[in-house]
């Protein structure tokens, strides 16, 4: 039963890589767009540490090597850039789609299990914490470099966008209404347990497949 169970867990690490990518890039089903990335910048940052905290600390966690997070992450990055792609087939511009950067943060959560010698709880609570604080940064930076993302909502909608989700120009707000300050500090708060509940969910699927 070992060579089942681990070829099982081998094949989830990309099945559920795949799936989560959908997931993560229609929560909401705009999470994908440009231009609802750019005004929930929040939700956009919430989605996207806790979708990737929970599916990379259950993979590293269960092979147990140090870079199966930064493996997950890279398999939901091309699977992405490929979804894009297609997108620019269909005759939209490159700058309608973004695809999230996954990986550097994920890159951060394989090295706390690293530099801790392999310590689930301080991957949970460290890892946890720096998915959710990186996460919002890098992606800020990657929307930054979006041309006009409000000229492409406007340019190009989304056919089945309903009237409460049409896109609308940011407000300047106070510093607690700041997207750059409310989603890291969301993120870290939110990423720790998810990611306790990835490392729990590994030990139940130990058991399923025992």
């Amino acid at each position: 039963m070992v060579w089942l169970r681990r070829t099982t867990h081998y094949l989830f690490i990309v099945v559920v890589a795949v799936n989560s990518t959908l997931l993560t890039i229609n929560a909401g089903d705009y999470i994908f767009y440009t231009d609802w990335a750019w005004t929930s910048f929040v939700v956009f940052s919430i989605s996207q540490s806790t979708m990737l905290v929970v599916g990379a600390i259950y993979y590293m966690l269960f092979t147990g090597v140090p870079g199966t997070a930064t493996y997950y992450a890279t398999i939901m990055t091309i699977y992405t850039w490929v979804a894009k792609g297609a997108w620019f087939g269909l005759g939209y511009p490159m700058d309608f789609v973004l695809v999230p950067v996954w990986i550097p943060s994920a890159m951060l959560l394989d090295l706390s299990y690293w530099a801790t010698r392999r310590n689930k709880h301080a991957a949970i609570i460290i890892g946890g914490t720096l998915v959710g604080l990186s996460l919002p940064i890098f992606n800020m930076i990657n929307l930054l470099l979006v041309r006009d993302p409000l000229e492409m909502a406007f340019k190009y909608p989304r056919p089945t966008l309903p009237p409460y989700m049409t896109p609308i120009e940011p407000q300047v707000g106070k510093f607690y209404n700041s997207p750059v300050a409310l989603g890291p500090g969301a993120g870290a708060v939110l990423s720790v347990p998810i990611a306790a509940l990835g490392a729990k969910l590994n030990t139940w699927t130990y058991r399923w497949m025992a």
